[in-house]
C-alpha cells in the first residue's frame, strides 16, 4: 500500500468517526430532552437514566401545561411564542430592509474611506451588550418604549444591522459589475437593477442573513429581560423559558417541554432553508 492510499483510507476512516462523534454529541443531548418532556415527572424520578419512554408512560400533558395560557393554569407559553415569532420577524424584515442597501452601497459605491467602511461596521461588537443595556434602557424609557416589542426588535435591529450588512458585502462583490451594466442598457435605474437583478442573484445570502438575524432575536435574553421584565403578557420565549426554570414547583419534565417549544421553530427554519442557507455561507469565498 502507497503512502498515499494509506493517507486516503486513514482520513476517510478519521473523519467518518469525527461526523459520528460530532452527530452523537448534538443530537444525543436534544434527544434526551424530548424524551425527558415526554415522561411524567413520576416515570421520571423511578428512572432518570433511561433513553426511552414506554407506551405506557408517554404524555403529552407536558406540552398542553406549557402552551396553555396562565389564566387557565398553563405556563403561557403560546402567547409567548407569538410574541417572539412577531419581534424576531420584525428584526429580520428591518435589518435586510437596512443591511440591503447599506452593502450595495460598501460594495459597489466609490466613496472615502469605502474599502475601511464595512470593518468599522463590526467595531459595534467591541462593546458588551452589558455597557449598552443601561443607556439603552434609559433612552427608550424617555422614548416610552421601554416596554414594547417595538423597542425590543429596534434594539435587535440594531445589533444586527452592522453584521448583516458584512454578510451580504461579501457576496455582492462576487456579483460582476457587467451584469448591472447590461440592466443600464436596458433602461434599468440603479434602484430597479438592485430590485431586479441583485436582489434575486443574492437570494442564497438573504436567506442566511435573515436566518442568522431570527436566531439572533429568537435566543436573546438580556434585552428582552431587561425592556419586557415588568410585563409578562409580552415576554418573548426565551424569558419565559428562563422564569421557568427559576420555579421551585415547576417541574423538570415541564422544562424540558418548554425547551423544546423554543428549540423547534429553528430547527424547522434550518431545514427548510438548509439549500439556500448552504450557499448563503459559503458565498463570498470565491474571489476569483
Amino acid at each position: 500500500m502507497t503512502r498515499a492510499q494509506f493517507e486516503e483510507r486513514f482520513f476517510g476512516v478519521l473523519r467518518r468517526v469525527v461526523i459520528a462523534f460530532l452527530a452523537v454529541i448534538t443530537v444525543l443531548p436534544f434527544y434526551y430532552m424530548v424524551l425527558l418532556s415526554l415522561k411524567p415527572i413520576d416515570a421520571l424520578l423511578l428512572d432518570p437514566g433511561s433513553l426511552w419512554v414506554s407506551a405506557k408512560d408517554f404524555t403529552v400533558t407536558t406540552y398542553r401545561d406549557v402552551l396553555r395560557s396562565a389564566d387557565s393554569g398553563g405556563q403561557g407559553f403560546l402567547k409567548f411564542l407569538l410574541n417572539s415569532a412577531l419581534v424576531s420577524l420584525g428584526t429580520v424584515v428591518l435589518t435586510l430592509v437596512a443591511a440591503v442597501p447599506g452593502a450595495y452601497a460598501v460594495s459597489r459605491l466609490k466613496f472615502f474611506g469605502h474599502r475601511q467602511v464595512s470593518a468599522l461596521f463590526l467595531a459595534v461588537y467591541l462593546f458588551p451588550a452589558t455597557l449598552l443595556a443601561v443607556p439603552l434602557f434609559v433612552i427608550f424609557a424617555k422614548m416610552g418604549l421601554s416596554s414594547s416589542l417595538v423597542g425590543l426588535a429596534i434594539v435587535y435591529v440594531a445589533q444586527t444591522v452592522p453584521v448583516s450588512i458584512y454578510m451580504l458585502k461579501n457576496y455582492l462583490v462576487t456579483i460582476p459589475y457587467s451584469i448591472e451594466e447590461a440592466a443600464a442598457l436596458d433602461g434599468c435605474s440603479r434602484l430597479q437593477t438592485v430590485r431586479k437583478v441583485i436582489l434575486p442573484l443574492a437570494l442564497p445570502s438573504l436567506m442566511a442573513t435573515g436566518l442568522y438575524v431570527f436566531m439572533i432575536a429568537w435566543n436573546e435574553f438580556l434585552f428582552a429581560l431587561l425592556f419586557l421584565a415588568a410585563d409578562p403578557d409580552k415576554w418573548t420565549v426565551s424569558l419565559g423559558l428562563a422564569q421557568l426554570s427559576n420555579g421551585i414547583e415547576v417541574p423538570k419534565t415541564v422544562l424540558m417541554a418548554g425547551s423544546v417549544v423554543l428549540t423547534i421553530p429553528v430547527v424547522l427554519l434550518f431545514f427548510a432553508a438548509e439549500r439556500l442557507l448552504t450557499e448563503g455561507l459559503t458565498s463570498g469565498a470565491d474571489k476569483s
